[in-house]
């Protein structure tokens, strides 16, 4: 049961114990209240019996009954709510480390407005449930079983006027859930699609604006919340008429224990005792079932959060060993990988040497950033075999590739800090020295020259405040700063302009010693002496070599370097 419930509810083991440890309380809560009922019963039932001695001793009783509910009551609330928030805020830190150790390839193919509302409104509705629904439906379902028992023990006829309304209410809220979920589903499906569109609209408001397009976005997101408001109106109707038919179903036990227990009393089969006793039962276990009913349905309302919370923590992360890499040449060996249903490398096979130049040119479209991608580890690739040092880069952890790699792609992100710890956050321990050679390396103190603030300047969200230009070397100032012994660097030259760029390449030539230098770049004048040059098309290796080689033997190349210097891109 303890597995059923985890799973289910997407909870940790801890979580689990700690829901059936409140369960438990929640139980002996419900148990409680029929004390006070009780020995009111045994109350009357001297008085009538003409026993008025004992009126200190049930004084007495009342008395320790008092105390006793309200331990209950303090230890049962510290279990619903105190210990039960705990598992929610660990769950939100379980999953934001989750989300760290997924690689790339999961962030592709899931929208990060998704995630975002997984880990904030998934877990909160999670939290509701745990702290509400979980400990009281268990405990009201233990009590209201053995009250069952009880009651028709004692009395067969009116236990089952009692207890058959209610029972029949459980069944038809389990009976109607697909109902109730449908409505839901789709309302909570709505609200992600309104999400994304609320995050397109941000993200894109150069583009919008620039197109004349914002009438047009408006009205789209106007109409969006009307049809959202359409369906969550229609969902909570038919969930306000579901809950309220099945609200009355338990009102009903004290008008069918009034009017049988009635006719008994009549008959003298009972006294007049048990027939108020069997009444007031009826009337407080009906009461009890209306605020469990509620519970109930909140179980069923949130079950896709469930799925969507558990889902991600059954993700398959990468896994590998932590080891001191000592050698660092590169291999591709038959290499496959698809996006999806889209195979974008196919069958790749090359060496990068250690203390060389590799550059990778090709079409656009033809995996030269995949490959950059499959050797970082933020993909894994699906056939083949990928090396560092002659090892498998499947038994290596993220934390030794990240470690021994830096990486360098054409867009660049980058946080609302200071451009020098923007750049610190290549080493973090490195010192401000440290930090300022290597912005000197990538041309950022011209940058800085400029600013009233200088290094101390924020740089806006994703480096708003700058150019992409500025964005770019910043990102290279990293890279020089963690002096990683392989260096992955992805047309870090298309926001540089040429001066630029020539003194980049000079630093490049600087960092070279002893280290592996895979670099793809559209301006073939920049790679012409790069030590191998692979010509990469439709996902496969076309051919590869110098630069010298390569314009006699490889059409593909040849063409490729024809055509740039028609453009005006082969300018040196």
């Amino acid at each position: 049961m303890k597995e059923k419930l985890r799973k289910y509810f997407a909870l940790s083991q801890r979580g689990v114990d700690n829901a059936l440890v409140a369960s438990r309380w929640s139980f002996l809560k419900f148990l409680s209240f029929i004390f006070p009922p009780m020995l009111t019963f045994f109350f009357l039932q001297d008085v009538l019996n003409g026993n008025l001695r004992k009126t200190a001793f049930y004084m007495g009783i009342l008395l320790v009954i008092v105390v006793v509910m309200f331990l209950i009551l303090a230890k049962e609330y510290k279990m619903t709510y105190d210990v039960t928030y705990e598992e929610s805020s660990q769950m939100r830190i379980d999953l934001a480390n989750k989300l760290k150790e997924l690689p790339l390839s999961y962030f592709s193919t899931h929208n990060l407005s998704d995630l975002s509302q997984t880990v904030m409104m998934d877990v909160g509705n999670i939290e509701m449930v745990i702290s509400h629904a979980i400990p009281a439906g268990i405990g009201f379902a233990v009590f209201f079983v053995l009250m069952t028992i009880l009651m028709c023990m004692s009395n067969f006829i009116l236990g089952l006027t009692v207890a058959m309304p209610i029972w029949i209410g459980f069944l038809f809220i389990f009976l109607s859930k697909k109902v109730q979920q449908r409505g839901t589903n789709k309302f909570f499906n709505k609200l992600l699609e309104n999400s994304n569109a609320f995050q397109e609209a941000f993200e894109m408001q150069e583009e919008i604006k620039s197109y004349s397009m914002q009438d047009q976005v408006r009205a789209d997101v106007e109409n969006k919340l009307e049809s959202t408001e359409l369906i969550h109106l229609k969902a909570e109707i038919g969930l306000g008429l579901l809950s309220f038919f099945i609200g009355i179903l338990p009102y009903l036990a004290p008008v069918l224990t009034a009017t049988v227990g009635a006719g008994l009393y009549i008959s003298g089969s009972i006294n007049v005792l048990y027939y108020v006793g069997y009444l007031m039962a009826a009337t407080t276990l009906s009461y009890q079932f209306a605020g469990i009913q509620e519970y109930v349905l909140m179980i069923f309302f949130f079950e896709s959060s469930y799925k969507r919370i558990e889902e991600l923590k059954e993700e398959p992360v990468q896994t590998g060993e932590d080891k001191d890499l000592t050698s660092f040449d590169v291999k591709f060996d038959n290499v496959e990988f698809q996006y999806g249903d889209n195979r974008v490398i196919k069958g790749l096979s090359f060496v990068a040497k250690q203390n060389e130049v590799t550059a990778i040119v090709g079409p656009s479209g033809c995996g030269k950033t995949t490959v950059l991608r499959l050797i970082s580890r933020l993909y894994d690739y699906d056939k083949g075999k990928i090396s560092i040092g002659g090892q498998d880069i499947k038994d290596i952890s993220t934390r030794s590739m990240f470690k021994n790699i830096s990486m360098v792609f054409q867009n660049v992100d980058l946080f609302d800090f200071s451009i020098m710890d923007n750049i610190r956050m290549g080493r973090k321990d490195a010192s401000d020295e440290e930090v300022l050679a290597a912005a000197k390396l990538a041309n950022v103190d011209k940058i800085v020259a400029k600013l009233p603030n200088g290094y101390d300047t924020l740089i806006g969200e994703n480096g708003s405040k700058l150019s992409g230009g500025e964005r770019q070397r910043i990102s290279i100032a990293r890279a020089f700063l963690k002096n990683a012994p392989i260096v992955l660097l992805d047309e870090i030259s298309a926001s540089l302009d040429v001066e630029n760029e020539m003194e980049i390449q000079e630093s490049i030539n600087r960092l070279i010693e002893g280290k592996t230098i895979i670099i793809i770049s559209h301006r073939l004048k920049s790679i012409e002496k790069a030590d191998n040059i692979l010509v990469m098309k439709d996902g496969i290796l076309d051919s590869q070599g110098c630069h010298e080689d390569l314009l006699k033997e490889s059409d593909l190349y040849r063409s490729m370097v024809e055509k740039s210097r028609l453009t005006e891109e082969y300018v040196y």
